[in-house]
């Protein structure tokens, strides 16, 4: 069965990937959502004017949280010891952006759990700052890159 159908078993149903016959591999995967707001609204989110507190160190924490958590809310992900997870969040000129980096030693990658800590990060900022700005929007979460396994590197 071709690589791109491993979730599907001979009959097409849905099925968790057997990666019991991989070596265990150092892995990382990187991966970047954006939170489109006002300069007023991103100036107060790092001023630390927000009226909900701190959007910053709440969404961080959010990330790690989230990254920890991925096969709880990824129906056909693997539980993953994670060795490491930072999470980054910076002002941009339209908003702010967040960058999760996820590493391991496993038989499968953590490209999910970076996906999972950017997209949970990033909804938080929207909590965090939607009383201010209704108007606020998360857009172009994506895998910047990843490495480690059978494939090796890649790179947006």
């Amino acid at each position: 069965m071709p690589d791109e159908l491993a979730h599907l078993d001979g009959e097409g149903r849905a099925r968790m990937v057997d990666v019991g016959g991989k070596a265990e591999t150092a892995r990382v995967a990187i991966a970047e959502a954006f939170v489109e707001m006002t300069s007023e609204t991103r100036d107060l989110m790092f001023g630390g004017g927000l009226p909900k507190g701190d959007a910053v160190a709440v969404a961080r924490v959010a990330g790690l949280m989230a990254a920890k958590r991925t096969a709880d809310l990824i129906p056909l992900c693997h539980p993953l010891r994670i060795s490491h997870v930072a999470i980054e969040i910076e002002p941009e000129p339209t908003g702010t952006r967040i960058v999760a980096t996820v590493e391991t030693v496993a038989r499968t990658g953590v490209e999910m759990e970076a996906m999972v800590a950017a997209s949970t990060a990033a909804l938080t900022v929207y909590d965090m700052v939607k009383g201010v700005e209704r108007g606020v929007q998360i857009t172009a979460t994506r895998l910047m890159h990843k490495s480690g396994g059978k494939s090796g590197e890649w790179n947006r």
